[in-house]
């Protein structure tokens, strides 16, 4: 990817997305800094303009999908392409004993909402403005941590866990991802998935109490990898773990499986879409 044009990072006012955030400023993309709070997410564009880079902000919850299309909406008006897109923003497992279950702002399981489907649904109101930005680039930071969906409680009102929710958010992720790539194969846009590290130092691994293994740096030079470096550029449709090729859940990879999570998906995400962005791909 040629050092220009404009990058959207979600969840980029702390921890791994601002380092990523800044780091594609340094290379000279323009940033639009996606944040909840216009405090952080200034600081974060200040970073960035202090460097010599340029970067904006774009505020929205992710927990609520009007949110999360009204943000893809802004951009694609206020810009005329889009050469990346970073969905980063998520929910880790919570606080110890994971047993604390949250709704978004329409009903889902929370972390569903935030690390899955509002992920699908900017990527879908965004590949027009992506296309336009053709060679273009979507990077899905995912997790090794995978477990398959169960269909028949999307809300996980049994049993639940946040770190089996979590898990299955990330499973959701890297089967979209798989699809997506499919999708815009002929259009100049490349679309992979990654674990960028493991228990890396930031408030997500800190909030669960479990020792930090990784730094961001680490997980910062996995993701550029996809984002700004050649890997990222020559393939599409696959999973990594840090820099290297890897196979996700094999049930990612489960033609059955995935065609019915892109039936519901797009069912849940119906009210959020127009007929265009479902014929995106």
């Amino acid at each position: 990817m040629t050092n220009s044009g404009i990058a959207l990072v979600t969840g980029a006012t702390a921890g791994l997305g601002r380092a990523v955030a800044t780091a594609l400023a340094e290379q000279g993309m323009h940033v639009l800094v996606h944040g909840r709070d216009a405090e952080r997410a200034a600081g974060v564009v200040e970073r960035i303009e202090k460097a010599g880079g340029t970067a904006q902000v774009h505020l929205a919850d992710l927990a609520s999908l009007a949110q999360a299309r009204d943000l893809a909406d802004r951009v694609s008006a206020e810009h005329g392409s889009l050469r990346l897109l970073v969905n980063n923003a998520g929910v880790g497992a919570g606080r110890p004993p994971y047993r604390r279950r949250r709704l978004s702002a329409d009903g889902h399981e929370l972390r569903f909402a935030v690390n899955y489907l509002a992920p699908v649904l900017l990527a879908r109101r965004l590949a027009p403005t992506l296309r336009k930005g053709a060679p273009a680039r979507i990077v899905n930071v995912g997790s090794v941590g995978q477990a398959p969906v169960d269909f028949a409680d999307l809300r996980m009102d049994a049993h639940y866990s946040g770190t089996q929710a979590y898990f299955r958010s990330k499973f959701a992720l890297a089967a979209f991802t798989f699809d997506l790539a499919d999708e815009l194969a002929d259009d100049g846009v490349t679309v992979n998935c990654l674990h960028p590290a493991s228990l890396m130092n930031t408030h997500m691994v800190r909030e669960a109490m479990v020792p930090p293994m990784s730094t961001v740096g680490t997980g910062t030079k996995a993701v550029m990898n996809l984002a700004a470096g050649p890997a990222g550029g020559a393939v599409t449709g696959r999973y990594f773990d840090g820099t290297s090729e890897a196979r996700a859940h094999e049930g990612t990879y489960d033609p059955a499986i995935r065609s019915r999570l892109s039936r519901v998906t797009a069912e849940l995400l119906a009210p959020f879409l127009t007929d265009d962005d479902r014929a995106a791909g």
